[in-house]
This record gives structure tokens, sequence and C-alpha cells, in this order.
């Protein structure tokens, strides 16, 4: 991802306090009552459902659910607007000429932009204005995006800014090396794509790689392992699901199936393969081993980064601002690719061919229509969200968690994460990422299937 995304000052930020050596003589910061009363807001927002007005639901969610109701039929100006912004931002800064697939998607925001405008005046084909395409993706998925993105990456800055990451990484560096062949310090990035964002995990890890930290192995992994779409954009697709009800059995299901399907992919074809070598020019900086109280380095290191953090105020508003930048880069791409997969997906076989990969595996697992489940699994690849939109009214709570897990773990999706990871320097390429998404999705419904059987058990 671009320097311009997220702003000198995030980006030195983050480069100087989420990887640094820790010293663990330097004198304690003031303030350490930010790291506990600001993580624990950030925690509360993202993972403890309250119930308001008979719904059961993270706070976020209510926030945003407000907002809409606030703003009324404006909501679709809003998307709009948000989309017109983003379809013209790369013709002005000249971005569209950097690369041939950076040309693809300006084109592609353009055509974004038509669609979304032909939804909202109500005028164009019947096929675009179907409700089961645009107006779908415009009120299911445009409007909710460009709203609970900006919106959450407010809670963000307090979950990701003041430590309580880095304080989490230093005990997960055990981990790391045996069961996902990264050092320790990819725990602060596995955390910040999930948590976070994959644009996020993704610029930490360009960094990393262009300075030495990783070799080229160690930052496709950390690239096509970890860097999976938000914990916001997982409620959208849980509410879309009808999972709410069984959020966090969803959310932490997902987290483990997603990281399970990194530690075997990365034992095989094409991950295996990449060399693992530093960056050209640079010199490897390995990871030094934690040599003392395993607490005491972990809490310096979050003190460290509270130590350097910006002040609450700019912190939030740099992280609304990021995740404002986010969505005027991908609503337009999610809006065509979103449409050009739900118009092959609605009027064509398609999919179907493609689902023909995954259909034996849903019929061996025993599910009742596995030809349906194979297809949505299928169009994950053009857009994480349409295998929701493709289910989202079936009765079989099963066939909705496992597809609602898809969407996440698959992680390598066209109208976003494709091009983002093929914008850093690390040496993987287009096939490599279609390969890597079709073990995910394999290797997605194999664990969450048992999974799934046992939260249905369970509630």
């Amino acid at each position: 991802m671009s320097r311009e995304l997220y702003g000198d000052d995030w980006d030195r930020h983050t480069a100087t306090t989420v990887m640094a050596t820790v010293n663990v003589d330097e004198p304690r910061p003031k303030g350490r009552w930010r790291m506990i009363v600001y993580s624990a807001i950030g925690i509360v927002m993202f993972f403890v459902p309250l119930t308001i007005d008979g719904v059961s639901t993270i706070p976020l969610d209510h926030l945003v659910t407000w907002l809409r109701e606030l703003l009324g039929p404006a909501d679709r100006w809003v998307g709009l607007a948000i989309i017109a912004a983003g379809a013209v931002a790369p013709f002005v800064t000249g971005r569209w000429r950097e690369s041939t697939v950076k040309t693809v998607f300006a084109l592609l925001g353009v055509l974004g932009l038509v669609a979304a405008t032909m939804v909202v005046i109500g005028a164009g084909p019947w096929w675009v204005l179907d409700e089961r395409i645009g107006p779908f993706l415009l009120d299911k998925l445009v409007v909710p995006v460009g709203l609970i993105v900006p919106v959450g990456g407010i809670f963000l800055a307090l979950v990701i800014g003041y430590g309580l990451m880095e304080f989490v990484g230093v005990y997960l560096r055990p981990a790391m090396r045996p069961i996902w062949k990264v050092p320790g310090r990819a725990a602060v990035d596995a955390v910040a794509s999930f948590v976070g964002s994959y644009a996020l995990g993704l610029l930490l890890t360009n960094r990393m790689y262009r300075s030495g930290r990783y070799t080229a192995k160690e930052a496709a992994i950390i690239a096509a392992g970890f860097s999976t779409v938000s914990a916001t954009f997982m409620v959208i697709v849980a509410r879309t699901l009808g999972l709410m009800d069984v959020w966090l059995w969803y959310f932490i299901g997902t987290l483990a199936v997603t990281f399970a399907v990194t530690a075997i992919t990365v034992r095989i074809p094409p991950l295996r393969t990449i060399p693992d070598e530093v960056y050209p020019g640079q010199t490897h900086h390995p990871e030094q081993p934690v040599d003392r109280d395993r607490f005491t380095v972990a809490r310096r290191a979050a003190e460290q980064t509270l130590a350097e953090a910006p002040s609450l105020g700019r912190n939030v508003w740099l992280n609304f601002r990021d995740g404002l930048m986010m969505v005027m880069q991908i609503l337009p791409s999610i809006m065509s690719v979103g449409l050009i997969a739900l118009v092959l997906a609605t009027y064509t076989p398609v999919f179907e061919w493609v689902g023909l990969l995954f259909v034996p595996l849903f019929w061996a697992l025993g599910y009742a229509d596995p030809t349906l489940l194979a297809t949505a699994a299928a169009t994950s690849i053009a857009e994480m969200f349409i295998p929701a939109t493709l289910v989202s009214g079936h009765e079989d709570f099963v066939a909705r968690f496992v597809i609602g897990v898809v969407c996440i773990s698959a992680l390598v999706f066209f109208s976003a994460v494709v091009p983002a990871i093929l914008a850093t320097d690390i040496p993987v390429t287009m096939g490599h990422l279609v390969v890597v998404w079709a073990e995910r999705v394999v290797l997605t419904i194999l664990l969450a299937t048992p999974l799934a059987h046992l939260v249905a058990a369970l509630t």
C-alpha cells in the first residue's frame, strides 16, 4: 500500500514503535493508565455484545445502525459521494499510470461510480437495477462499509495505538516461528490485519521486508496468510448471515480457522517455495530472543508504544482519516467487481463451473445443498462479501456459519486484497495468489464444518 494512504505521521509512528527493539531499562512513560482505559474501551466497542431495543450486537454495530437511521435516505448519497471521490482520485493523482494493475482498477472504479449512480437515481439497465444486484450491493455492502470502516477506525485507534498489541505480541513470539514460520514480531502484523485492516498489515509487512527484518518468504507468508479484512467487515458479514447472536463464537472461530489454515499453507507450495532471501541491497536483521522476564519485556514494549503515541485526538483523527481513505479506495472496486460477480453468479454458470472444484467436498461433508455452497465459495475470489449474499437466507445454520468463515479465511479476493499485495515489493505473483486462494477455501471448509456443528450444539 502507498505511503500517501496513511501519511507520514502514521507511517513513522508504526515503523518506530511497533517493531522497535525493546529497551527494558528506559524510564517508564507518564499516563500508563491510557493503555488500560483506552484499550478497554476499544475492546468493549468491538467484542462485548449489548442489547438495545431488543437487538443484541456489539456497540459499534449499534452506533452505525443509529447513524444510518439518522441519515435516512441520504445514506445512499453518502455512499455515492465516497465512490465518486475514490473513482476520481487515481486520475487526479496520476496513480492510474503506475502499473497495469492500477490502470485496470482505476477503470473498474469508474464502472463502480457509473453503476452506483444508476442505482441511486433509479435509471439504467434492468440487470443493474435488479434488487438482487445493484440495490443490494449499494444498500447491504457499500453504505454499511462506507460508514462502519471510518467510524470503526475511531475505536481501532484505541485498540492498536496504546500498547495492547505490542504487549500481546511479545507473548505470541514463541508460537510464531514453529507454527507459522515467521518471526515473533509478525504477531503484530497478524493482529493489526485481523483487528485493524489488511491495508495496515500490508503497510507494516512491506516496510519490514524492505528494511531487512523479514525475508521474501516471511513477507509472503504474512501478506498471503494474515492480511484479512478487519473486524468491521466481519460485522457486515455476520449481520448478512444472521450470525450476530453468536458474534463472539463467529469472531473467535474465524480467527482460529484463519490462522490454522495459514499454518498449513506455509508448508505447501506456492508459499513454501518462495526464496528465503532479504530485500535486494539490505542486510538481514533477525529478531533477538527474549532473554529476560517476558512480562517485563512485554510491558516495556507496550510502554514504548505508549510513550511515542500521538494524543488521543490526533490518533483518533489519523485512524478515522485512514478508514475514510481506505473506503475511498475499495468501495469503487467493490461496487464494480461485486456487480460483475453478482451478474455472473445470477445470470451465468461461470461460478457454478468454478464451484465444481468444491462440490465433492461439500457433498462428502453431508451438506444438503452442495452446489449452492460450492458456488458461493467460488465467488469469494472476486469479492469477499458475495458468498454471504448468496446464502444469506439459507435455513441451515452450519452452512451459513461455514460460508461466513470462508468469506474471511479465503483471504484472497480481486476487489481489494490482490491489487494491494501486488502493489507492494513482496515477490508474489497473481498465480501464487490464485493457488493460495483455492488451498485456503478447501482447508477452511474442512476446518470450519466441525466448528460450526459445535457452535450449533452449544447455542
